[in-house]
């Protein structure tokens, strides 16, 4: 049977004439300006892209109805000059420099933690030339890739042994596999933590082959309920800490010390996850005292398990340090091969730690450390400079300094907020999510927060020089160029 087809939204003639009037692909890349792009980009890149702008006018043109177009599909010269563009885009990388203006220090979507200038050029060495990732240079003989970062780690840790994995999830799957698969691993109710991209501490265990048994409540979990569950087949009494929430009110959890003395009875090993991998004391940054692996090992856990990434300052990485003969027998599982580290972050890591031997020096040449550390005053003349730095663009959008608050980030530290001074920018002629997206779409990115239709910069997380970047993209997307940014002009660097 047939039967007529029918437009549900029929066009007007009005928009069959826009439509009609964009040029076919192959005539779009006989343009001068589209044909010159193709002996800069791949071919395919261009058509991709020519499609591409050809469908997004032709849905502009249909989402418009009956109203007026307008300019809605322009000239051939500007389709042509938004082909280019769209090309020039496709071609660079998806990763990109950003400017962190959110305040958030470690901030996990933007890559967390930045490297200090030696462990960035310590990474780009491994990048770019060979080393002795796993050669011994005196015997001429293979050797570990741990050799780079164990020492080091013992030294500052006190343990005996150390073993580096690529994150901190796969260090605590690893030390599972080891001691407890096929057996039991007991652990509070309170402290089944969910981390990052909804990946939760059970389903680790689990993959790992280990059975969770629980105990205690979500607030209240004592001595005596891990001592309840020890059975034949306990292998591991494992204690996280609450790194990326708070528990207040009516809580109690079992203190380390109490779990390996009950350990020790029942010759059941103790594992901590720390998570943020503070290696340093936090109260000295402003922050509440952050459990470190020190305290940990002098407490008597058997492994402590932590991040490289994120107090610590470091690349992504997983750190477990404890004992020896534990250490070891995780070196020999299968499982370590497949979370191991890879050359670069190895790297990055060992510059990163040989910062620690000093740790006041730590401060000042890791920037996580450095940015929790920022001064009230220099953040509020940075603040200012760049203030003043806009003052001329007071008819595009109102400017004003204003106390605020910052956050660690990254899992740590979720009870304390940060004092800073913002830059806060309330666009006249626009929202401010389009000058949000403005800040975004620039290169280098800027990222920043909206709170009450303001764009909030917090020069907690800026580092050297980028106040003047933000300047000048805050300029060009308010429409008004970069007059005033010079360096040094203004105070704005």
């Amino acid at each position: 049977m047939c039967r007529a087809w029918r437009w549900s939204n029929p066009m007007s003639g009005k928009e069959k004439d826009e439509l009609r009037s964009l040029p076919a692909v192959e005539l779009l890349l006989q343009h001068p300006v589209v044909r010159d792009a193709q002996s800069e980009y791949p071919r395919s890149i261009v058509v991709q892209a020519a499609r591409e702008v050809l469908a997004g006018i032709r849905r502009r043109v249909l989402a418009a109805g009956s109203s007026k177009h307008g300019d809605l599909v322009g000239s051939h010269d500007a389709i042509a000059a938004a082909v280019v563009e769209r090309a020039r885009r496709k071609s660079e990388p998806s990763y990109r420099w950003v400017v962190n203006a959110t305040g958030v220090v470690v901030h996990t979507n933007l890559g967390r933690s930045a490297l200090s200038e030696r462990a960035a050029a310590a990474v780009s060495g491994a990048a770019t030339r060979y080393g002795n990732l796993e050669y011994d240079l005196a015997t001429g003989a293979r050797t570990t890739r741990q050799m780079h970062v164990e020492t080091l780690l013992c030294e500052i840790t006190g343990a005996e042994a150390a073993f580096v994995v690529n994150n901190n999830a796969g260090a605590v799957m690893l030390i599972a596999y080891t001691l407890a698969r096929g057996r039991e691993v007991i652990c509070s109710r309170g402290e089944l933590i969910e981390i990052g991209g909804s990946f939760r501490l059970p389903e680790v265990l689990t993959a790992s082959g280990a059975r969770l048994v629980e105990v205690g409540t979500t607030n209240r979990t004592s001595v005596h309920d891990y001592g309840a569950a020890i059975g034949p087949d306990t292998a591991m009494l494992l204690k996280v800490h609450l790194s990326n929430f708070v528990m207040s009110g009516f809580v109690s959890q079992v203190p380390l010390r109490d779990l390996v003395e009950l350990g020790a009875r029942h010759g059941v090993p103790v594992v901590e996850d720390l998570g943020s991998g503070a290696l340093i004391d936090t109260s000295e940054l402003g922050l509440g005292h952050e459990p470190t692996p020190q305290e940990s090992v002098e407490a008597g856990a058997d492994v402590v398990t932590f991040s490289g990434d994120k107090l610590l300052g470091g690349t992504q990485a997983g750190i477990l340090v404890g004992r020896r003969d534990v250490i070891d027998k995780a070196r020999r599982s299968p499982v370590a091969r497949a979370v191991r580290i890879d050359k670069m972050n190895l790297a990055g890591m060992e510059a990163t730690l040989v910062a620690y031997r000093d740790p006041r020096g730590a401060v000042g040449e890791i920037p996580t450390l450095r940015l929790i550390a920022r001064s009230a005053e220099e953040l509020e003349k940075s603040a200012r400079d760049m203030a003043r730095a806009l003052e001329d663009m007071a008819d595009r959008a109102g400017v004003s300094v204003e106390p605020g608050w910052s956050e660690v980030g990254g899992g740590a530290s979720p009870d304390v907020a940060l004092p800073t001074v913002l830059v806060c920018l309330a666009p006249r002629a626009r929202t401010a999510e389009d000058l949000a997206a403005g800040l975004r779409a620039g290169e280098p990115a800027v990222v920043a927060r909206i709170k009450d239709d303001r764009v909030l910069i917090d020069p907690r997380t800026l580092l050297a020089g980028e106040d003047r970047v933000v300047v000048e993209s805050i300029r060009r997307v308010l429409g008004r160029g970069s007059a005033g940014t010079e360096s040094g002009k203004d105070g704005v660097r």
